[in-house]
């Protein structure tokens, strides 16, 4: 088994996702006792939300690359960087690294093309929805028409993550918000909402919903069981 080095707490909640999913994944393909070998990193997410809001994305990356080379000479064979957000700057981490980095973009965007979805919602970080790094993959990489929000229902989202999820609260009422917002999407011509925020899957399901939602935080933690079980 190969190892994986992950870049979490960003926040700890979805964090906690991922180690689950990890190694529930190896036991149900490995059996037995067998569990995910993890480095891993937990940052100080208000440090990280600070150069967010300020726009300090080159100290961003800064920190993330010294984070992933530490991974890597401790031994991990792959890099994950557990958040969709800071995979603006994965480009900057992935150039100091001579081990993969497992992109979440492309977790999702190889998902939703076998599925033949070729039109897909996105909710996440405003700057997930409103920056390039995230749209601009899916669809120069893969060839898919991504959706976002309107300016206000944008806002809502945002507000959200950082003001209820990455405070591990649970508000119905945003629920229903979301819910919302992911019906308009499908109205304006989505055929399915990708859950571009490692938090969401803490408020919406796509177990339950009417509306295909492809869950990143899931769609990662698989490629990383992949990873570590390849040859």
């Amino acid at each position: 088994m190969k190892t994986l080095g992950l870049i979490g707490g960003m926040s700890w909640e979805s964090t906690a996702t991922y180690y689950r999913l990890l190694n529930e994944g190896v036991k149900e393909r490995c059996g037995s006792l067998h569990s995910a070998r993890i480095l891993l990193y937990s940052v100080n997410f208000a440090e990280v939300e600070e150069m967010q809001a300020q726009g300090r994305w080159e100290d961003a990356a800064q920190m993330l690359g010294d984070i992933a080379v530490r991974l890597q000479t401790a031994g991990a064979d792959y890099i994950m960087i557990c958040t969709n957000t800071m995979h603006k700057v994965a480009p900057a981490v992935e150039a100091r690294l001579s081990v993969p980095l497992l992109h979440i973009g492309d977790a999702t965007g190889e998902r939703v093309v076998a599925d033949n979805i070729r039109t897909v919602g996105l909710l996440g970080t405003r700057f997930t929805m409103e920056h390039d790094f995230y749209r601009g993959r899916l669809q120069g990489k893969y060839g898919l028409t991504v959706l976002v929000p309107e300016k206000d229902d944008r806002t809502i989202v945002d507000r959200v993550i950082f003001q209820e999820l990455c405070r591990g609260v649970i508000s119905e009422g945003s629920r229903r918000h979301y819910r919302r917002i992911v019906g308009e999407l499908a109205e304006k011509g989505a055929q399915a909402v990708i859950l571009g925020c490692t938090e969401i899957s803490l408020l919406l399901s796509p177990d339950n919903s009417r509306v295909l939602l492809y869950d990143t935080t899931a769609l990662h933690a698989s490629q990383g069981v992949a990873a570590l079980l390849s040859a």
